[in-house]
This record gives C-alpha cells, structure tokens and sequence, in this order.
C-alpha cells in the first residue's frame, strides 16, 4: 500500500537568517531574514539609508555579516569572498556606470565576452546583447564615453545580463535615467526573468520594481517592516515611507 507524501519545498536561492550587518561601528542591518525561491523576483522598498544597499551587498558577498548566516541554493556562504558568491551565479549590477570610456560600446561588450565565455563564443554573446538592448547595436562603432548616460547604464547592464545569472541583483538601476530608458531596462529584467533568472531588485521607484514583482520587503531603520506577496502590500509601503520622511523632518 502506497503512502502518498506531501512535495518537499523548494530550496531558497538566497537565504538571509537573522543577518547583522554594517560598514565599522555603524549598524545597518538587525535580524534581517528572507528567502528568495528561484525563479521569483522580489522587490527590496525603503527610503534612503533604511538598509536596501545593505541588503544586496550580503547577497552578493561584497558586505560579510556580523551576525547571521548567508546561504545560496543551500549551500553556507557567510563570511565567503564576493568570487565564490559570483561563481555560485550570483551577479550583482550596482547603481552607476562601469564601462570603458575610450572603448567602444562592441569593444566594451567583447571585452567582457572572451573573458567570460571565450573568443569562440563572442559573436553568439553580441547577438543576445543586442537583442536585450537593440539600441545598443545601433551605436555599436560608437564610443562609450560619447553615450548618454542611460545608454551607459544600458551597456554596463548588458555586460551582466547576457551572462543569464542565477540570480541577478539589480541596485537603483533607475537612478538618474530618463523614463523611456527605465522603461527599457525594466523590459529588459522581464526577458531574462523569464529566462530563468531570479531577481532581487532594490528601488525606490517603487511602481517599476512592483509591476515585476512577485514578492516585497518594506524595509525601516535597517528592520522589515514587512514581507510577503506583492498582492498583500497595499499602500504600507507609501505609509511607511511616510513615516521615515516625517521622522527625518522632526529630527531637524
């Protein structure tokens, strides 16, 4: 007589356990736990300073925690080189830009291509480069110092992107761009999710980071406030906000 089993769940991709962390004696992070399942996207909300940042650097490796534990696909990462984390799968595109101004926008790409997959395989990771960003083979010949600066973003992003991580950790991406070059990045988090990557982003801009989202952190002085589906959030994270904005003001 068989014995039917409830399915085992899904081993997180990324999991925080009751991380500490922070940059010398100042404490950003206390008691922070998540996990992230593969494949679903999930949105890090806060104001300035409330510890999204934070946050992403101990998924990537770049922040070790003082307290806690970091785990990738089961597997205890804590205290373990950014390297170790980025060979795991784990990619992480901070805000700004990070490309090669002298070099043009192919040269910045292939660059990054023989290194990561080879000089058999360049071709192949331009073409998906420019699928992801056709704007891109348009200036192509031109030199990556002479784009704008959302062409720039788009270019450090596709040097990422093409890759197919894991997971991808996308930080501020929408920071100091132009709407119509948010918009294209954003359809662009939406290709590769659909690929297969899982995705943390980290965003103030929070209707671009909830229309892709699965789930959502609201985080508040370095604490979740809260946690859970997209569906059940609401307006807290606005009120939320709120509250930090006016605490700010009455510390003046």
């Amino acid at each position: 007589m068989s014995t039917a089993h409830a399915a085992e769940p899904a081993v997180a991709l990324v999991e925080l356990d009751a991380v500490d962390a922070g940059y010398g004696p100042f404490r950003a992070l206390f008691g922070v736990s998540l996990a992230l399942a593969p494949g679903r996207v999930l949105a890090l909300l806060g104001s300035n300073g409330a510890g999204k940042t934070t946050i992403a650097r101990v998924c990537s490796g770049l922040v070790v925690p003082t307290n806690g534990h970091v785990r990738f696909a089961g597997e205890d990462l804590t205290g373990q080189r950014a390297y170790v984390f980025a060979r795991r799968g784990v990619v992480h595109a901070p805000e700004g830009r990070s490309v090669f101004a002298s070099l043009s926008v192919q040269e910045n790409l292939e660059l990054t291509f023989r290194r990561s997959r080879g000089r058999a395989h360049v071709v192949e990771a331009l073409d998906q480069a420019y699928g992801l960003f056709p704007l891109l083979g348009e200036r192509r010949r031109q030199l990556a110092g002479t784009l704008s600066g959302g062409e720039q973003r788009m270019l450090a992003l596709a040097r990422v992107m093409v890759e197919q991580p894991r997971l991808l950790i996308a930080d501020e991406l929408s920071l100091g761009l132009a709407p119509i070059v948010v918009d294209e990045v954003y359809r662009t988090l939406e290709t590769i999710r659909d690929r297969g990557t899982t995705l943390l982003i980290v965003e103030q801009h929070v209707h671009h980071a909830l229309a892709i989202a699965d789930d959502a952190i609201v985080l508040a002085k370095g604490e979740i406030a809260f946690s859970g589906p997209v569906s059940e959030l609401g307006d807290l994270h606005t009120r939320i906000l709120a509250g930090d904005a006016a605490a700010a003001a009455s510390s003046e």
